[in-house]
């Protein structure tokens, strides 16, 4: 079965955008389900939070490291490696008998988090220049949208078949997305030659491990326990160590040189906060609204009711991302960023200081989509703006992989907080939640803080001459 390697833009396009969501969709829909897959599976609810934590730190590794091979085997090979994990890490997940394979499981499926920066590079590859940032914000909506839609249709998969289906489901998708791929998606027109940067994927892997589990596991540890002080002095050591790496590698996962740009690091540095009050969100408030009744805060919500009182976050999320590109001609990407996170720190003082009402939630919610709309697709344009046309792929990736490192460890705090507040019954109390969203709250402050130093971005001019000796960047190369 031959690859129609004359398939047109848009259906390359097509394919990529099905592919990015089905990965996005994986983000969000076990969140609400992470009570129901802790009782199911008999563990507690700092184990069960690893469901996501877990995800979310092999997508950090995985992203750039499977980004660098694509240089060398070509995009179109890594998308398929990317789908093939999603893919099998669906298959075990759905299958797994106790919390511990399940978690293997969800590091399998984040292998595949190289489905955002392929994409990239492979629109870059094949779509002329002037309609290059179009196409990746379009991608940033259709994440972004991804990303939410998975804790709406949460509710109904479990209601009507198990919450397993939430894997069984996707295993489906993303086999006939691959199979499709294959097909159509055309040969990297060019491929680089080079080395696989091993170490410095070891020690991102190590200082991200290093810096969740004492994160996550610090209360039940003690904060002053020789482990929890030991890991923590462990991951800025490491941390240290993979930056000096970084910079002295002629093949760096994350391109620490890009990161000198004024435009570049403040953007990042916004979508590493972002991804942590983001995450913080997705995670925790679909658990906020299923606590039962009795507890004295809980609404005791199904799955589907947690997922309803989120439509309105994923119905202004979608409508602002699609419509912040055309706001640009009114409202700069840069004011975006700001107004974005303004809603988003809003959105959470308000979660933390009047939750006990499901119209105040869902406001809150629909505010908060609002934010996160408009900072998904500003961050892109932003990015995409500052550099040159060639690199926009690279700085695309290297942005959604520091959002994903932000989101585990957003997650992590955020679940450290939860449950070191027991209340009755073994239910997390409710202070666990209000300090969680105040703390989230903060951290959206200081993105607004962030967002208000990023210059305003032009893009870079690469030097004058001729397209076709223009330097190949690997738009994974992050």
């Amino acid at each position: 079965m031959p690859r129609l390697y004359q398939a047109s833009p848009r259906a390359t396009f097509t394919v990529l955008a099905a592919a990015a969501a089905a990965f996005s969709l994986m983000q969000s829909l076990v969140t609400p389900v992470l009570p129901t897959i802790q009782q199911d599976l008999h563990t507690s609810t700092g184990t069960v939070t690893w469901v996501l934590t877990a995800w979310l730190l092999a997508a950090s590794v995985a992203t750039p490291l499977v980004g660098r091979i694509a240089d060398m085997i070509g995009k179109d090979r890594a998308l398929l490696m990317a789908l093939a994990a999603i893919a099998v890490g669906c298959l075990v997940a759905a299958l797994a008998p106790n919390i511990g394979v399940l978690i293997v499981a969800r590091v399998l499926q984040g292998l595949g988090g190289a489905v955002f920066p392929v994409s990239f590079g492979i629109i870059r590859d094949e779509f002329p220049p002037q309609r290059v940032t179009s196409a990746v914000g379009v991608m940033a909506a259709v994440i972004a949208t991804g990303s939410g839609l998975g804790i709406v249709l949460a509710g109904p998969i479990v209601g009507a078949l198990d919450w397993r289906w939430l894997f069984w489901i996707p295993m489906a998708v993303v086999t006939v997305v691959g199979v499709v791929a294959w097909r159509v998606v055309p040969a990297s027109p060019v491929r680089t030659p080079g080395k696989v940067n091993w170490l410095s994927a070891v020690l991102l892997s190590a200082w991200l491990v290093a810096l969740l589990l004492p994160l996550s596991k610090g209360t039940a540890w003690g904060w002053g326990s020789a482990r929890t002080i030991g890991l923590l002095v462990a991951a800025a050591v490491l941390l240290a160590a993979w930056f000096v790496a970084e910079l002295r590698s002629a093949n760096p996962l994350i391109d620490m040189r890009m990161m000198r740009l004024p435009a570049v690091w403040t953007t990042n540095l916004v979508a590493l906060l972002f991804g942590a009050a983001m995450f913080g969100v997705f995670a925790f408030l679909p658990q906020l609204m299923q606590v039962p009744k009795a507890s004295g805060y809980g609404f005791g919500a199904t799955v589907t009711g947690a997922g309803l009182l989120m439509l309105p976050m994923l119905v202004t999320m979608a409508v602002f991302g699609s419509l912040s590109g055309p706001l640009t001609r009114w409202l700069p990407s840069k004011a975006q960023l700001v107004i974005g996170a303004v809603l988003a720190a809003v959105s959470c003082f308000s979660l933390a200081l009047a939750h006990s009402d499901k119209a105040a939630v869902a406001v809150a919610g629909g505010v908060f989509g609002i934010g996160l709309g408009l900072i998904y697709s500003s961050m892109i344009s932003l990015i995409v703006q500052s550099v040159p046309m060639h690199q926009t792929g690279v700085a695309s990736g290297m942005n959604t992989n520091i959002r994903t490192i932000g989101a585990s460890i957003g997650t992590a705090i955020v679940s450290s907080i939860v449950t070191s507040h027991p209340g009755v019954a073994g239910l997390p109390a409710e202070s666990g939640f209000t300090e969680s969203f105040l703390i989230l709250g903060g951290i959206a402050v200081a993105a607004i803080a962030v967002a208000l130093l990023v210059p305003t971005a032009k893009r870079a001019v690469a030097p004058e001459r001729p397209a076709e000796v223009l330097p190949e960047l690997s738009p994974v190369e992050v």
